[in-house]
């Protein structure tokens, strides 16, 4: 298959399950790498952008490295496809509240906010949890029936519905489960998670890419 030979790069900045992400698409048969270097990510087809930890530290050393430059370049103005993935997701935004004000990529419209259940619920917000469909998404096209993902988080994206491709009920509330722009992905849950599902979701966006 001529997607074998697709070249996925995952973004090295020092935080984040890079590690398994990278095992999830080694499993799937694609070619990928671990890299923060420029030349490496320019050739590749596709990017993700993995993360576990907090907003602050990640976008630091992202900045640290030039990797906001270099994304810029590659995904804004090239529109290589991105998929941001939980604290990946997060990063898209324009800022975040957690543990005070810092500025995101600004990749899409938004900022991350506190999960705050109006429910009986427990923050973060961890286990399997279903998708609710808001619109249609190239990285949903070979999900079959079952939309349950696993999910680990107490903030959320919050941001205009156009640009929500799908929600989850948490604590009372509709959070963005995932959103997209043009190129752009994001995913709260975790595929590399999620079993099956999340390895269709990852086929998904390698073969649409």
């Amino acid at each position: 298959m001529k997607y074998k030979h697709t070249q996925i790069a995952i973004i090295d900045y020092d935080l984040g399950n890079t590690y398994s992400v990278l095992n999830a698409i080694e499993f799937l048969g694609y070619k990928v790498l671990v890299t923060s270097d420029y030349e490496k990510l320019k050739k590749a087809d596709a990017i993700i952008l993995p993360g576990v930890g907090a907003f602050e530290a990640a976008i630091k050393s992202i900045i640290r490295k030039g990797l906001d430059k270099i994304l810029a370049e590659l995904v804004l103005q090239e529109q290589k496809p991105l998929l941001g993935i939980c604290l990946g997701m997060q990063l898209l935004a324009n800022s975040s509240e957690e543990n005070g004000f810092h500025q995101g990529l600004g990749f899409i419209e938004g900022s991350v906010k506190k999960i705050i259940p109006i429910s009986d619920a427990t923050v973060p917000h961890v286990g399997w949890n279903d998708l609710n469909m808001v619109q249609d998404s190239k990285i949903y096209s070979k999900l079959k029936d079952s939309k349950n993902f696993y999910f680990d988080h107490s903030y959320y994206f919050e941001c205009e519905s156009k640009y929500v491709s799908a929600t989850c009920s948490y604590g009372g509330l509709s959070l963005a489960a995932s959103v997209q722009k043009n190129n752009i992905f994001g995913v709260q849950f975790h595929p590399e998670k999620s079993q099956n599902n999340g390895l269709r979701l990852f086929r998904a966006f390698i073969e649409n890419s």
